[in-house]
């Protein structure tokens, strides 16, 4: 059965960011000219005074970026996830990881979900980038309400932080808000002895609906007990022992689990082959 759809990722993301900017002045937001896409218009329409419009220069906004937050402000640098990711790593690794400083980058259009826009604004390299740099709090939320979550919650975190946003509508999974969510911790939808399904953004309803396929199509096997854990890529703190463990996200295949889960897992779970499934680039 279809899941109703909600508002896009970024959508909520450009929302909560206005609805934070009236919160907390001190906050300030730049966009690398795609303020109608990233959704950071809405920040931009209520407070121009605190909003940057730096250009196609991905570079040199998180440069400014690093230079706001180091002179104390809140700063969210925000683009297409392939831009920013990819032109100003050497920015994000210097002037914020090696910094510390409170920057939070948030890559919209992330994964192969933009459909239409075509191969080259497709960000599938951007979790695994961001995981590399020391310090960085990664999320890829999976809908409308665990969005507005993450984007408080990188206000509270005092550090840096990458948020992949995504284009397309996003199915419902959180009806009524996203109150467990935690910076570092598993969200579990549902309980389950046989496999443990593990997802980030667009692709926890995906494994949602895999859930069901499995209850359907396997009734001798009790309807497959399914762990359905929806976590955010970062800081593997908590792992279980499962008899198996296929992961779902929009990532190149070496970052649909990180790669510090993935040293826990083999440690902690029953010994099994590593298989994995995609489509060439």
């Amino acid at each position: 059965m279809a899941r109703p759809l909600g508002e896009a990722t970024r959508e909520a993301y450009g929302k909560t960011l206005a609805e934070l900017g009236r919160e907390n002045p001190n906050i300030v937001v730049l966009d690398g000219d795609l303020s109608k896409s990233t959704m950071t218009k809405y920040f931009a329409q209520e407070f121009p005074d605190r909003f940057f419009n730096v250009g196609i220069a991905e570079a040199n906004m998180v440069g400014i970026a690093a230079g706001l937050a180091s002179a104390g402000k809140i700063a969210f640098a925000s683009s297409f996830a392939c831009f920013v990711m990819c032109k100003a790593f050497d920015q994000m690794r210097l002037a914020v990881a090696y910094s510390r400083n409170n920057v939070k980058i948030v890559g919209s259009h992330g994964g192969i979900s933009i459909g239409e826009d075509g191969v080259s604004q497709m960000g599938h390299e951007d979790i695994g980038l961001a995981l590399s740099l020391p310090g960085f709090v990664v999320m890829v939320p999976a809908d409308g309400a665990e969005t507005r979550a993450a984007v408080r919650a990188a206000v509270e975190h005092v550090g840096p932080v990458y948020i992949r946003v995504g284009r397309p509508k996003a199915p419902i999974i959180y009806e009524n808000g996203c109150p467990d969510f935690q910076i570092g911790k598993a969200i579990t939808l549902r309980e389950g002895r046989d496999v443990t399904l593990i997802a980030n953004g667009l692709m926890v309803a995906a494994a949602l609906d895999a859930a069901d396929a499995l209850a359907r199509n396997n009734p001798q096997k009790r309807g497959w007990n399914r762990r359905r854990p929806n976590r955010r890529p970062n800081n593997p703190r908590r792992p279980h022992a499962v008899d198996g463990l296929p992961p779902a996200g929009e990532a190149n295949l070496l970052w649909r689990i990180p790669k510090p889960l993935w040293n826990l897992l083999l440690g902690r779970c029953t010994p099994s082959p590593k298989r994995r499934w995609g489509r060439r680039f």
